[in-house]
């Protein structure tokens, strides 16, 4: 089952992949405007995930973030373990969060916009948030994983793991 999941997680990649490349070439760079709505987009995520517009912001961010040639970002999925890719408890949510958010990163840190580090700690920051809206509201959504990942930012241990992360599995994937 693993090794099936890896195999569909790495064709949907090449696909977005592909799809970038040909995307980013018929448009120009992310206007201010849209800047402004991918952070306002990511933070309101962040914050109520059952927003009423969720799912159309959702539908719009991510092939915004595909076509767009000024904002890069990693599709890891190895920040969020076993809940990348996962089907349970609310986990497509709280896994793109983490583009949203990285990219919400990227529009408001440009100087850090390069620091593979920063940027995915701030996308993993944003789907705990998501997934701490999530369980306020569905209690039984809980995930052993995400508790762990809670537990080491509590401890100030999460941008270590995520520099771990970054530097051994997620090593040379963008």
């Amino acid at each position: 089952m693993r090794v099936v999941l890896k195999i569909t997680l790495f064709l949907v990649t090449i696909s977005l992949l592909g799809s970038t490349t040909s995307a980013q070439g018929k448009r120009g760079p992310s206007t201010p405007e849209e800047r402004e709505m991918a952070v306002k987009a990511a933070h309101l995520l962040e914050a109520d995930p059952f927003h009423k517009d969720s799912k159309k912001i959702r539908e719009w961010f991510t092939p915004w973030l595909i076509e767009v040639p000024d904002i890069s970002i990693e599709v890891c999925t190895d920040y969020l373990g076993p809940v990348a890719g996962s089907k349970k408890d609310y986990a497509t949510e709280i896994f793109t969060q983490t583009m949203f958010s990285s990219a919400a990163f990227i529009v408001e840190h440009p100087d850090q916009a390069k620091d593979k580090v920063a940027v995915n700690l701030a996308g993993v920051e944003g789907a705990l948030r998501v997934y701490e809206a999530v369980l306020k509201t569905k209690p039984k959504a809980r995930q052993e994983f995400l508790d762990g990942l809670i537990a080491k930012r509590e401890k100030g241990e999460l941008k270590a793991c995520v520099q771990e992360i970054a530097q051994t599995k997620c090593k040379g994937k963008q």
